[in-house]
């Protein structure tokens, strides 16, 4: 009998959640049997702010097991991935991307324009955090860690200590919890980070028959609108601080189906804020992003990243879904 292959996935609930939906979609559409592994990843055992942990803190390990050869192939929240490729992985696939909005979720079922002044909203992400500020609502935000039961807790548990906490939508989907979200915010209050919703799924880049098998999740419009958000991110060469957002959409245009993407930078207290948009084919997402990044920095995007450091190419971090 064929061995099963080895999924290795980090050991949160989120993590376990899709790598586990991601192995039962492999086994069906191909019949083989897959076992998931847990890795414990440098970011799983700190409790500083994301922001502040480094580059790949919830890659790296796994990615360690790769090279290793404990694993056959691994997930990741897109979104957690430097933008640098890494030497001898390659992204097999890139599986239909779950809704990658924002989600609020509030006591008294309150939306976002519902809460009063001073309300507390926690959130992990800077990006959340300086378009909170931007939308002049008066709210008090502050940085949170911790996994989606934990921060769900600070505000419907009985030690409820937040009005209110954001959160990528696509992890409530994933755990089957949507039921708690008080409004999915549309992105023209809060746009995502780049690749929000999407996963990775990557494998050795020399195993070629797991790279053709691998292939049968990857989902064409996922990746190009990925692709276009994290050209926009690795032009800007951002640090892993700072506030950057895109979101790529595709659409059926007037010469066939075309990507629509947005990008904003904005600084950490939602004083700067700078929003634009691009289309263009999905054959050119790469290109797309790359040209939109050059028109933000010529607005000054670049005094804005500047504020929060300016990172080597390729080391972009952005915290997890969760």
């Amino acid at each position: 009998m064929t061995a099963p292959l080895r999924l290795g996935t980090r050991g949160s609930a989120l993590a376990m959640a899709q790598s586990g939906q991601t192995a039962e979609a492999l086994t069906a559409a191909t019949g083989r049997d897959v076992e998931l592994v847990e890795v414990v990843t440098a970011g799983d055992r700190s409790s500083a702010p994301v922001h502040r942990l480094g580059v790949g803190v919830f890659v790296s390990a796994l990615r360690d097991a790769l090279a290793a050869r404990t694993i056959d192939f691994a997930v990741h929240s897109y979104k957690d991935l430097p933008t640098a490729a890494a030497p001898g992985l390659h992204i097999a696939a890139v599986p239909p991307r779950q809704d990658p909005r924002d989600a609020l979720v509030a006591k008294g079922g309150r939306t976002l324009a519902e809460l009063p002044p001073g309300a507390v909203v926690g959130t992990g992400a800077l990006r959340r955090i300086a378009q909170l500020h931007a939308l002049g609502l008066q709210l008090e935000v502050t940085p949170i860690r911790g996994n989606v039961d934990t921060r769900l807790r600070r505000v419907l548990g009985p030690d409820a200590d937040l009005d209110a906490v954001v959160l990528a939508r696509a992890g409530l989907a994933r755990l089957g919890r949507t039921d708690v979200i008080t409004e999915t915010l549309d992105p023209m209050l809060m746009l995502p980070a780049p690749a929000q919703g999407a996963l990775a799924v990557e494998c050795r880049a020399d195993d070629t028959d797991l790279v053709e098998l691998l292939a049968v999740l990857d989902h064409a419009p996922s990746r190009a609108a990925v692709t276009a958000e994290r050209a926009l991110l690795a032009t800007l060469e951002a640090g892993c601080t700072a506030p950057v957002a895109a979101y790529g959409e595709l659409a059926e245009g007037d010469a066939g189906e075309e990507i629509y993407l947005r990008g904003a930078v904005i600084s950490p207290d939602g004083t700067r804020d700078l929003r634009l948009s691009r289309t263009g084919t999905p054959a050119d997402a790469a290109e797309i992003g790359k040209a939109l990044a050059a028109e933000l920095l010529e607005l000054g995007a670049d005094s804005i990243l500047g504020q929060e450091g300016h990172a080597a190419p390729g080391t972009q971090q952005f915290g997890s879904n969760e």
